[in-house]
């Protein structure tokens, strides 16, 4: 049941979304795919602030590109956010059957294999556009934790949540560490997507493509109980469809050097990116905590 304080005008360019969402996944993956690039490309002149987040982003990330280089990833990325919303409304609404069918699935047996046995399990992945249906597609075989940041819209939060759970999720808020650390005590695994800027006090500065970075630090606490195993986990958007990845368990992770298990937390989040750079989530101010003394990368913004 929807709360009845969502009734407020405020709210109803949300509920207009909500249903462009549920009308969207009946639309085929190739048409959601051309309409999405077209969304993007509409909404690429009125973004001024998120489209300067994501030049400065990526021309720091990629100090060897030119200025045109730069602007076209960026056009890109828009158009990737376009898709999103497609791909956002078919992790709420579209039918097991769909998903099924766009999915190419690589490695699965590190994490089947890993549920055999004993322990946490720590899915690692990255905020791709194509986020929130990796994390459904998921649910289609396993029963997941989703660690997830409650979104300022109430009304999107709720139907977010409500959608994750009539397909079996379970929810935990970021900051609900007590809940968290359940899951991984009683061997249920948890998807986690740690690569956003937290503040100095939750984060140590590590390498990202050449750049210190606050690199959360909760990943490798997490992963020092129940024997957790730490796979590093993909869903990205391919011509045909889209490509779920998984690679082997992390050795030696955590090390007990917490400035080395962020330096690997990045390098994964690395090779990820090289793949499909335009997919990944460049509007975040992922370096707006800077170590002491240095500039601001958004001081223009």
């Amino acid at each position: 049941m929807i709360n009845t304080n969502f009734i407020h005008p405020k709210y109803f360019p949300t509920w207009i979304l909500i249903l462009l969402m549920r009308v969207g996944v009946f639309i085929p993956f190739r048409l959601q795919v051309f309409f999405g690039k077209i969304i993007g490309k509409l909404i690429y002149p009125f973004m001024t602030e998120l489209r300067k987040t994501a030049y400065s982003n990526i021309s720091n990330c990629f100090p060897d590109k030119k200025q045109p280089q730069v602007t076209l990833l960026v056009k890109q990325h828009f158009e990737a956010i376009g898709i999103s919303l497609f791909e956002t409304a078919n992790a709420y609404y579209a039918s097991d059957k769909k998903i099924e069918k766009m999915l190419i699935i690589n490695n699965e047996q590190y994490f089947t294999e890993a549920l055999k046995k004993e322990g946490g399990i720590i899915l690692l992945c990255s905020h791709f556009m194509p986020l929130m249906l990796g994390s459904r597609a998921l649910l289609i075989k396993h029963t997941i934790a989703n660690i997830y940041r409650p979104q300022n819209n109430q009304l999107f939060d709720q139907v977010m949540v409500r959608g994750y759970v009539k397909n079996g999720a379970v929810m935990i808020k970021s900051t609900d560490t007590r809940s968290i650390m359940k899951a991984i005590n009683n061997s249920l695994p948890i998807w986690y997507a740690p690569d956003q800027d937290l503040g100095k006090n939750n984060s140590i500065f590590a390498p990202l493509f050449g750049i210190q970075t606050a690199t959360a630090s909760a990943t490798s606490r997490l992963a020092k109980n129940n024997n957790t195993r730490v796979i590093p986990y993909s869903f990205i958007r391919v011509k045909d469809g889209y490509e779920m990845s998984f690679d082997k368990p992390l050795k030696n992770y955590p090390s007990g050097d917490a400035t080395k298990d962020a330096s690997k937390t990045n390098q994964i989040l690395e090779k990820q990116i090289l793949k499909n750079p335009e997919q990944y989530l460049w509007i975040h101010r992922r370096f707006k905590t800077r170590p002491e003394g240095e500039e601001n990368f958004y001081s223009e913004n």
